[in-house]
């Protein structure tokens, strides 16, 4: 069974940083883009910003220039560095990766990490 543990939400003044981090476990055999969503209740999930294998990178215009989104394939970890923080940067941030498991080698399978708050406050 693949898992993805994200960990570094919490609460923040607005101006202030966060560091979201997510790790892959499980019986992983390849790992193709990894993906960092936020939602808000009520609306629905958008992506934040994307890194595919290769390192090339993409971001929601509203995180341009305050995000970076990094990860290491050979720990099969993805992170979202969040500076400049802003109140309508609250959400629930959710990991995504596309996974190709050595139970299902034939198909690349998409999985979601189980969500970490970020709150920014006024």
């Amino acid at each position: 069974q693949v898992q993805l543990v994200e960990s570094g939400g919490g609460l923040v003044q607005a101006g202030g940083s966060l560091r979201l981090s997510c790790a892959a476990s499980g019986r992983i055999v390849s790992i193709n883009d990894m993906a960092w969503y936020r939602q808000v209740p009520g609306e629905q999930r958008e992506l934040v910003a994307a890194a595919t294998k290769s390192g090339g990178t993409n971001y929601a215009d509203s995180v341009k220039g305050r995000f970076t989104i990094s990860r290491d394939n050979t720990k099969n970890t993805v992170d979202l560095q969040m500076n400049t923080l802003k109140p309508e940067d609250t959400a629930v941030y959710f990991c995504n990766a596309e996974i190709v498991t050595a139970h299902h080698m034939d198909v690349m399978l998409n999985y979601w990490g189980q969500g970490t708050q970020v709150t920014v406050s006024s």
